[in-house]
């Protein structure tokens, strides 16, 4: 199921919106990551969380509005783009989750209606700013990521085929199983690619994915939170799940042996019952 919700107008913004799950109970509103991929790879497992649960593709990518030229995409637009949409559909209070990318743009939603989101998840993603310094000597992570980093650099393909063609590449460090692999790839030939974000980032039009002041906002805030994480993680180390879990009042970490950045198709029974576990509570 789906539908198109217009949360923008003069440029007109639709967005594609699946829905999975049960009609009743508290809605979980999932942000995927990317940005140019869409939602479909995260519909497993989560259409088993048997909550409602609504997928929406964010702006430029797969079935909602594109081509609103580079100054047409932002994080800060993006997360607006969602308490609109939560708005238009009936929502007064629910929970989100969301991933990598997407984790950044729910910390911009939850700080933009605490009153109305229940209980967030950050999953394999980041609350601090993240530099080279972060990550130290990593030789695996370097190793895992070169094949991505090389079709950045130097392959020939243009718009979302080079979009895919690095996720493609970027299957084995972000699969931390081996016989999950062909999996996760039969997955990717599912997503509806684009490259709008891409062409924004390089025009320099895009602003941070991090809200301003993110961290010290969110402290004051003291919501539910919860960083659910890989261990084997090549784009985030673990660490910062466990490092902002420790920094912000009513947040913890849950993080997964044997697990790498799509946690949620390395482990997906854990990944699911810790998820479900946190959203049960009161």
């Amino acid at each position: 199921m789906g539908e198109f919700v217009t949360v923008r107008e003069h440029p007109d913004v639709s967005l594609f919106c699946s829905s999975l799950g049960p009609p009743d109970g508290t809605p979980l509103l999932v942000v995927h990551g990317g940005p140019d991929w869409d939602h479909s790879y995260l519909r497993q497992p989560l259409d088993r969380l048997g909550r409602p649960v609504l997928l929406p593709d964010l702006r430029g990518c797969g079935r909602s509005t594109r081509g609103l030229g580079p100054d047409g995409y932002s994080f800060e637009a993006a997360a607006a783009d969602l308490v609109v949409l939560a708005d238009r559909l009936g929502l007064d209070r629910f929970d989100l989750l969301g991933f990598s990318t997407g984790g950044q743009i729910a910390q911009r939603v939850l700080l933009a209606a605490p009153e109305r989101v229940r209980r967030t998840v950050v999953a394999s993603s980041a609350l601090w700013p993240v530099t080279d310094a972060d990550f130290g000597p990593w030789p695996e992570r370097t190793a895992l990521r070169a094949a991505e980093a090389g079709v950045w650099s130097g392959s020939h393909l243009t718009g979302p085929a080079l979009v895919r063609e690095a996720a493609v590449a970027g299957a084995p460090a972000n699969v931390h199983t081996p016989e999950r692999i062909p999996g996760y790839l039969a997955l990717l030939d599912r997503v509806s690619w684009s490259a709008e974000w891409l062409e924004a980032f390089r025009a320099g039009s895009l602003d941070s994915p991090r809200p301003p002041e993110g961290p010290e906002r969110l402290r004051g805030l003291a919501a539910p939170l919860l960083f659910l994480h890989g261990r084997q993680d090549m784009v985030f180390p673990a660490s910062f799940a466990e490092r902002a879990a420790g920094f912000l009042p009513g947040a913890r970490a849950v993080v997964l042996e044997g697990a790498g950045h799509m946690a949620h198709l390395d482990r997906g029974e854990a990944w699911l019952d810790a998820l479900d576990a946190f959203l049960s509570e009161p």
